[in-house]
């Protein structure tokens, strides 16, 4: 379980995310969603221990990610951000391979590269594991990121926005692939997602934020509601029943 305690993060007397209080269950996928601004992705980066609190506490699988140290943690959790600043001359492997770090220290094991192979098959990236990561398209390089953050072999994987620039078919992907990964290799996902409609139909459980705070929290069913979406994005929206489920349409 993930845990936050009146985490707060100040960025200027009249801009700040939180207080936040809330808990997201292990297992599964759980989508934070919400309008541009309203914290999603800073929440997301604290619980990485990618951005400091400035108050609160905040714990995954009992560990107080301020306090635990660099290597335990990178045991327990991975994060993918939103920006991936790539070096273009590395191969899939080569990027796939830095998952093991916190494990190998630069000296890669066999099971090392099991876990590496793993993770590429996983993503179906095996014919692609010696190319070149300019080589790849932008749907191609965002799944060999999610192999990375896979095969470091963490319960708990946190993802920044990973369908951003991605086209529909791979975005469709990449969310199958995750739930994949969720129902599969029972890793927990938290995800930050813009779109209510993919969150409803791949996740477990919704966070919806809005001015740096969270508004709701609940299943798909009790989140794709008329009355909460529109006061979630600030406009109205109609659910209606799909075929494969309930869609939100914003007018």
């Amino acid at each position: 379980m993930i845990t936050l305690t009146d985490v707060q993060k100040d960025y200027s007397s009249s801009v700040q995310i939180g207080p936040v209080t809330t808990k997201i269950e292990a297992g599964g996928i759980t989508a934070l969603v919400g309008p541009n601004g309203a914290g999603k992705s800073t929440i997301l980066t604290m619980i990485g221990r990618l951005l400091d609190i400035d108050s609160g506490q905040i714990t995954v699988a009992g560990h107080d990610v301020v306090n635990t140290p660099s290597k335990a943690i990178a045991r327990v959790l991975s994060v993918l951000r939103q920006e991936n600043h790539f070096v273009t001359r590395l191969t899939v492997r080569q990027l796939v391979s830095f998952g093991r770090y916190p494990h190998s220290r630069g000296r890669l094991t066999l099971g090392d590269e099991r876990f590496i192979s793993e993770a590429i098959d996983f993503l179906n990236l095996t014919d692609l594991e010696n190319r070149y990561l300019d080589q790849l398209s932008g749907g191609q390089r965002q799944r060999a990121y999610v192999a990375m953050v896979l095969a470091q072999q963490t319960d708990y994987v946190l993802l920044d926005e990973p369908l951003n620039n991605l086209d529909m078919q791979h975005a469709v992907q990449m969310m199958k692939q995750l739930r994949r990964a969720a129902d599969e290799l029972g890793r927990t996902i938290v995800i930050v997602l813009h779109d209510i409609n993919f969150a409803a139909h791949y996740s477990d459980r919704i966070l919806a934020m809005k001015n740096g705070k969270v508004v709701q929290h609940g299943t798909p069913a009790e989140m794709m509601q008329d009355h909460v979406l529109s006061e979630i994005f600030n406009t109205d929206v109609t659910v209606i029943d799909g075929p494969n489920g309930r869609l939100a349409v914003y007018y």
